[in-house]
């Protein structure tokens, strides 16, 4: 009876809340799940422990399904990292961290953010467009892709005021 409905609760819709040290290691395995070079248990805890730091979660039951991290600095913030679990991806799950992040960090007086992506990746690039950021730099060979490709990061800003 318990596995039925943990079962059936895991087909819910992921609950949002604000991250913590406690969260480290489950953000740790799902960013090193998304990107080519994952941050250690070890980071993640020293960067959620801090206070400069924003971060939240999307959440089923105990199994964390996305994650959105940023940094507070003299009214603007930087976009560290976001990652959604590829079983949970194009289903809006981003765009929902996305738009609650943005609202925390303006509620902290953040005027501005700030985040690098890659040129390459479309379904990111397609999310924070929709969400109002525009390009404002690039950084050729940013992103190492195996030893004969680099990729360029797009720097994108959003105003928040």
């Amino acid at each position: 009876m318990i596995g039925m409905l943990t079962r059936l609760f895991a087909r819910g819709e992921p609950a949002l809340s604000a991250a913590n040290p406690r969260d480290a290691a489950a953000i740790a395995t799902l960013h090193a799940a998304s990107f080519r070079h994952g941050w250690s248990d070890g980071e993640f805890e020293q960067m959620l422990g801090e206070r400069n730091i924003v971060a939240h979660r999307a959440t089923v039951g105990r199994s964390l399904y996305g994650f959105i991290l940023s940094r507070l600095a003299g009214g603007e913030a930087e976009i560290l990292s976001v990652a959604v679990a590829s079983a949970r991806r194009g289903r809006g799950l981003a765009r929902a961290l996305l738009n609650l992040h943005l609202r925390r960090l303006a509620g902290l007086g953040a005027n501005a953010v700030f985040l690098e992506v890659d040129e390459d990746n479309e379904p990111a690039r397609r999310l924070y467009q929709r969400a109002g950021f525009r390009e404002v730099g690039r950084r050729p060979g940013y992103y190492q892709q195996g030893r004969d490709h680099a990729a360029t990061a797009l720097v994108l800003r959003r105003d928040l005021v």
